[in-house]
């Protein structure tokens, strides 16, 4: 019995160091899930009079990165009103979720709601849908309400960029 006893302490002790090593990575609270396009505009195909702002992004782009914190800014001063809601929209790959996307969402300390957009195949279909002169490079940021696009940025904003959209729009 005291043998059966000292393996079952040895094997809670390797499983408590396996799971807080991260090597099975948890879902962050804000990451909403994987989606196709139609999932997208089922996000914002909404007449509930909410400015949707949507950060298209990835992990590994450089621009994309260097606006988030300006974009968290942003949200922290507007999350408390119910006539707003920012969504990021990941375009990383899907296959790097756990290893990438998840962690980078913890440290960075990311609050809005996050999707993955796995829709690589049809790019061709869905990039003119956003907008008729996006080229499909990121970051890029549209604005709707009421179900209709009403401003989209294909560039990097700034807070001040930002917010002036948003009390224009709100």
């Amino acid at each position: 019995m005291i043998k059966i006893l000292k393996r079952m302490r040895k094997f809670t002790f390797i499983l408590l160091c396996v799971f807080s090593s991260g090597l099975f990575a948890q879902q962050p609270a804000n990451f909403k899930g994987v989606i196709k396009f139609e999932d997208f505009q089922k996000l914002i195909n909404r007449n509930d009079d909410v400015l949707y702002v949507v950060n298209f992004w990835a992990t590994w782009c450089s621009p994309c990165v260097q606006e988030l914190p300006e974009f968290m800014e942003v949200n922290r001063q507007f999350s408390m009103n119910k006539n707003f809601k920012m969504i990021l929209i990941s375009l990383d790959n899907v296959r790097e979720l756990e290893s990438g996307l998840y962690p980078f969402l913890k440290e960075k300390n990311i609050k809005p709601d996050v999707y993955l957009l796995n829709d690589i195949k049809r790019m061709n279909y869905w990039i003119p849908l956003v907008d008729k002169e996006w080229t499909g490079s990121i970051p890029a940021t549209t604005f709707y309400k009421n179900g209709k696009k009403i401003f989209f940025a294909e560039k990097q904003l700034d807070q001040q960029a930002l917010i002036l959209t948003i009390n224009k729009y709100l």
